[in-house]
């Protein structure tokens, strides 16, 4: 009988984006294979704290991260600032013999679930590199390259894919002259405008400015999250707006895509509340678009996956002009996107023929693929 790998499902973290976290590890670990996995959950609460079995549970539950028991003086949970998971980042960067569960035991593999800053951006994923832990998804520079919309279009522009027209500025920039700076955009791009932190995710931040007016309170919202902001000029107009196609791929070195999906959204964008909140939000899968259509954007789909060196796992964004020509723009990549069973990364696999607990599987999988691989690298000349 083949041994069970040691699953350690990380969640939480100190992003915006917490909150999508929690809901994506609790639906993962209801699924996961248990008998093809063992599983540990590791929590991260909002402050920074690392929590492991039923503490992280807790955290999943809403608690915070609040100790499961009641605590005694001297345990290290008591002492302020400290860190659980056997003193946290320490133990679990631990080379020898390797990364430590809570009751001691090796962690074989990470399923980072960490949406956002701190674990999609390539700083959770430098942690594991340093520990030599096998993880799911994008390494470094894949992760940092999808989180950071600037060297993003930077990459899918030299590789030929096409992007809307769209300006950077540093929030240093515009807030020593708001004025210059907005004349700039206005010289380079056409109302309306989406206004996005360049480093975020699950559209926090976000706003569409349909004149200059507007245009400042979204530049003041979106420097609250990062010091570079891109500003896009939008598809289609207000009564044509452009339409939300999303491709999942799966793979590392030969990646597949899924079927092509279409978000209609509820409000007048996909924004954070169109995404979570409201219910108005309707995916329609697979897409009503062309064979022709289809087949193009699963192309750039995985095309944009190589452009940044992902692994694992990606959903791919598109905005695809309402009437007339139809020419369809990418518009990102998230390298680890909502992943609850009505997210549409699981749809758009489930209807290419994946079922939601085979879609982990293959992951853990590729995760071990990928750090097998990469453990054929020689580090030194002896």
């Amino acid at each position: 009988m083949a041994k069970k790998l040691r699953v350690g499902i990380l969640f939480g973290g100190r992003s915006g984006e917490h909150e999508v976290s929690l809901l994506s590890a609790a639906s993962i670990l209801k699924a996961i294979d248990r008998k093809k996995f063992d599983v540990v959950p590791i929590g991260i609460t909002k402050e920074g704290r690392w929590l492991a079995s039923s503490d992280a549970n807790s955290l999943l539950e809403g608690n915070n991260g609040a100790p499961s028991r009641k605590l005694r003086a001297g345990d290290p949970e008591a002492t302020p600032g400290a860190k659980l998971l056997h003193e946290g980042i320490p133990t679990l960067l631990a080379p020898v013999p390797g990364p430590q569960g809570p009751e001691g035991k090796a962690i074989d593999v990470v399923f980072p679930v960490l949406h956002g800053t701190f674990g999609e951006d390539g700083t959770i994923q430098g942690l594991f590199e340093l520990a030599g832990i096998a993880y799911v998804g994008s390494g470094v520079l894949g992760s940092s390259a999808g989180m950071d919309k600037d060297a993003m279009k930077r990459l899918f522009a030299q590789a030929g894919l096409p992007i809307v027209k769209h300006v950077t500025i540093l929030r240093s920039e515009w807030e020593a002259s708001p004025r210059k700076a907005t004349a700039r955009i206005e010289a380079a791009l056409k109302y309306p405008l989406f206004v996005k932190p360049a480093n975020l995710g699950s559209s926090v931040g976000i706003s569409k400015a349909h004149d200059r007016k507007e245009l400042g309170p979204a530049l003041d919202e979106a420097a609250k999250y990062d010091r570079k902001l891109v500003i896009e000029q939008g598809v289609g107009g207000k009564k044509s707006p452009a339409r939300e196609l999303e491709v999942g791929v799966l793979g590392n070195d030969n990646p597949k895509a899924s079927v092509v999906g279409e978000i209609i959204p509820g409000k007048e964008f996909y924004d954070y509340e169109a995404k979570y909140l409201s219910e108005g939000s309707v995916p329609v899968i697979p897409a009503k678009i062309t064979a022709a259509e289809a087949k193009q954007i699963r192309e750039m789909a995985v095309a944009a996956f190589l452009a940044c060196d992902l692994a694992g796992l990606a959903r791919v964004d598109f905005l695809m002009e309402p009437d007339g020509k139809r020419r369809i723009y990418l518009n990102e990549v998230n390298t680890l996107p909502g992943f609850t069973q009505i997210s549409m990364y699981p749809k758009l696999w489930e209807a290419t023929g994946i079922s939601y607990t085979d879609l982990i599987t293959r992951l853990i999988e590729l995760g071990v693929e990928r750090h097998r691989e990469k453990n054929r690298n020689v580090y030194s000349r002896e």
